[in-house]
């Protein structure tokens, strides 16, 4: 009776061997030469085959179940938290969860493996590469770091969309500064960089997209030495500031948004963290988890940073800055406002005298004169005109003048029609809008 044997290709290279060896036409020593075996493999092999034949060859392994396989209860177990505590993870960050806070004993392949057959995750499809040019880390922390806003929905519509501030570190790939805020503006980075000077010191330079906070896109709005507010800033805090033509030239902070959006918004949603004010304080924690994670060494062990001096005055260099001068009845006029200055001294000693107003985060107002401050109140305020607005900004604007929330007090909740939104009647027909209530 003819048996049908299953064999590969290796097994057929040993099956002629073999065949040669038993017919004496091949020594044991040519045989182990040609299978990469030694003598006493030689000899097993040559015996499993005059006792077997053809079958004693096939590994006997086949058809049987590994050793080191996933046991199903683990699995199982595996799935179910796949499905509900970490639906939307990716392979590699479900795994990192389930090992430290489930204690499940399962490697990265087998999480993958697991979400492949299950239609969790579609393996990424190989794309063209496109090359650029290569260019080495800096050698020392602090030398340079890379600054850009990532919006997103962060919260995952627990709260409103924001921007992550992100301030990395180019040597070490270590983040430095994150920040939860509105909209990128010039307040904000500000407040993130103030943050990020008292903890870190000053660094050499920053590297950032072409935004108009950082660069004078349009030179009619510029200052006279072309700068913008947040560049005045770092020149006088001795930073320098350099912008990337394209986004692949800073592609370390790019690429850190992107993982951000993934790992942290998955943090953030098995702490329940659901405002910005909660975000933020949670920040700090993040960031050492993930520099312990994914930060190298750098090639040197020199710390570029410098230290804030005496004459480093956050406070004010911070500020948005403007200069003024006072008029003949020592009035000064900022922001459709004229603000009155109240000295003791002599009136004419500040005529046509140049003055810096400064405007801090909280839009509070001081006026120096040769770096101290003046007493002043406000003498009257203009009403409010349109005002130019970067493309940029408009939808952060938008959203916190015409889609604010009405007062609880508001005059229009006292309608019980409009209460609740489904019993707003549906209009008429025609041209007019008609409502009717009841």
């Amino acid at each position: 009776m003819e048996i049908l044997v299953q064999m590969s290709t290796k097994e057929l290279s040993r099956l002629e061997v073999m065949q040669r060896l038993s017919e004496k036409r091949m020594s044991q020593k040519e045989a182990g030469e040609i299978l990469h075996l030694g003598k006493r493999q030689i000899k097993r092999l040559l015996k499993s085959y005059r006792k077997q034949g053809a079958v004693g060859l096939v590994s006997k392994h086949r058809g049987r179940k590994g050793n080191n396989r996933l046991s199903e209860s683990v699995k199982k177990q595996g799935l179910n938290l796949l499905k509900t505590k970490y639906q939307g993870f990716g392979p590699t960050l479900a795994h990192e969860k389930m090992v430290e806070k489930d204690k499940l004993q399962l490697s990265v392949e087998s999480v993958r493996k697991i979400m492949i057959e299950e239609g969790l995750w579609k393996p990424r499809k190989v794309t063209k590469v496109v090359v650029h040019q290569m260019r080495e880390r800096r050698a020392c922390v602090g030398e340079l770091v890379q600054i850009d806003g990532s919006p997103h929905d962060w919260f995952e519509g627990r709260a409103e969309a924001c921007v992550l501030l992100v301030f990395i570190d180019d040597a070490s790939g270590k983040l430095l500064q994150l920040l939860f805020v509105e909209s990128e503006s010039f307040f904000s980075y500000c407040t993130a960089a103030d943050g990020y000077f008292r903890q870190h010191g000053k660094p050499v330079a920053f590297y950032s997209d072409k935004h108009g906070i950082f660069r004078v896109n349009t030179p009619s709005l510029g200052q006279g030495d072309s700068l913008t507010q947040f560049g005045r800033a770092m020149r006088e805090l001795d930073i320098q500031i350099i912008c990337a033509n394209t986004p692949q030239a800073k592609g370390r902070v790019e690429r850190v948004n992107q993982t951000l959006q993934d790992r942290l918004v998955k943090e953030m949603r098995l702490l329940g963290i659901s405002s910005m004010a909660e975000g933020n304080a949670y920040l700090p924690e993040f960031m050492t988890d993930f520099n312990q994670r994914f930060a190298v060494e750098p090639r040197s062990s020199v710390n570029a940073h410098r230290t804030l001096t005496a004459k480093d005055d956050l406070a004010t260099i911070l500020t948005w800055q403007e200069q003024r001068s006072v008029s003949k009845n020592l009035t000064v006029q900022f922001e459709k406002v004229v603000y009155q200055i109240q000295t003791k001294r002599p009136s004419y000693a500040l005529r046509n005298a140049h003055v810096t107003v400064c405007v801090n985060v909280q839009q509070q107002v001081t006026i120096l004169y040769k770096g101290k401050p003046l007493e002043h109140t406000i003498y009257h305020q203009q009403a409010k005109q349109s005002e130019v607005i970067l493309a940029k900004d408009l939808d952060a604007t938008l959203k916190e003048r015409i889609y604010a929330k009405p007062a609880p007090d508001h005059p229009w909740r006292k309608f019980g029609a409009f209460k609740n939104r489904e019993n707003v009647p549906a209009p008429r027909g025609g041209d007019i809008l008609t409502l009717e209530f009841r």
